[in-house]
């Protein structure tokens, strides 16, 4: 089969497609024909030897893909050959034609729900359900802000904080990303390339703050977003590429918190009902991955490049 390796860690020109021998399933696991591969932030620090998980080499990266069972290994007894699935990280890597998964790693994909879409379930959906739902504690009527609202983690948060009942904000960089955001649930969008744009921000809410900030590049917002909050608010980092400086007194006045989070630090009880949330709003409709972008496998290095680059729109899938 085809797959992505990274021998050694560097820039996207470590990513070269290669030849490998299919994986067979083992006991507890299973195999799965990759359809679509999900392209996350977080491959690109990995790749890069700067994430706080490093592979042993030589590795295939990838944790979200989509595609259909091909074969189960022995005792496994919730998936079988031809269902669709999602994956919720891998054990072999999912920038390939094929991957192993545990058993409780593969999570059944709608019908109505394309493998590309299913590419971008798992990192994107599963941080936004984990930063509403746990880390944030939302409730219906409150006012969510969400950074960066037009990529794959921010459209994620768009749907499911409407589905909550909160009221959303939404900021992107360029007017294809604002017109998705308001689209995709926001009540009101913000052009975060504008100068100012936090008053108007301020302006809309009365003068009384936002709940919930979803932060996704905390070196450039967080010192900003402590200006934003309502009394009690919290601001839940989930992406950040540096160091910052703030101001605790922001904080002290409005007795309120900064929160952050790894999907990879969760609880295998918070995995559980993450999954069930969105087994559940994938089938009913309320959970609609946007694909933004697919590129073929080969162009894996391309993807790592536009991943990180501003102007986010939706998900980026790689198709084997």
């Amino acid at each position: 089969m085809k797959a992505i390796l990274v021998r050694e860690f560097g820039g996207p020109e470590v990513l070269k497609l290669e030849e490998v021998p299919t994986p067979k399933p083992a006991a507890g696991q299973v195999l799965v024909r990759i359809h679509a591969a999900g392209v996350n932030p977080y491959d690109t620090y990995m790749r890069a030897g700067t994430y706080a998980v490093k592979p042993a080499l030589p590795y295939t990266p990838g944790s979200d893909g989509a595609g259909v069972v091909e074969a189960g290994g022995e005792g496994v007894k919730t998936v079988k050959p031809g269902d669709r699935v999602y994956t919720a990280k891998t054990v072999t890597g999912a920038y390939a034609e094929y991957a192993l998964a545990l058993e409780e790693q593969v999570h059944s994909l709608p019908e109505k729900i394309s493998f590309g879409q299913g590419a971008g379930v798992w990192v994107p959906y599963g941080t936004a359900y984990h930063a509403l739902h746990h880390s944030a504690e939302a409730r219906a009527s409150e006012t969510v802000l969400v950074h960066g609202a037009s990529g794959g983690v921010g459209t994620a948060a768009l749907q499911m904080a409407r589905a909550m009942g909160l009221a959303v904000f939404g900021t992107a960089g360029t007017q294809k990303g604002l017109d998705l955001v308001k689209r995709e649930g926001a009540q009101q969008v913000f052009d975060h390339s504008k100068a100012g744009y936090q008053e108007e921000i301020l302006k809309a809410t009365g003068g009384r703050g936002v709940d919930i900030i979803l932060e996704m590049l905390a070196n450039v917002n967080l010192a900003h977003d402590l200006k934003l909050l309502a009394p009690r608010g919290r601001v839940i980092v989930i992406g950040n590429r540096g160091e910052v400086t703030i101001n605790p007194r922001e904080l002290m006045g409005r007795r309120a918190s900064i929160r952050a989070f790894t999907l990879w630090g969760i609880t295998p009880a918070e995995e559980a009902e993450i999954h069930a949330g969105l087994s559940a709003g994938l089938a009913n409709g309320t959970l609609r991955p946007i694909v933004g972008q697919e590129l073929p496998l080969e162009e894996a290095p391309r993807s790592h490049e536009a991943v990180m680059q501003p102007g986010a729109y939706g998900k980026i899938v790689l198709i084997p």
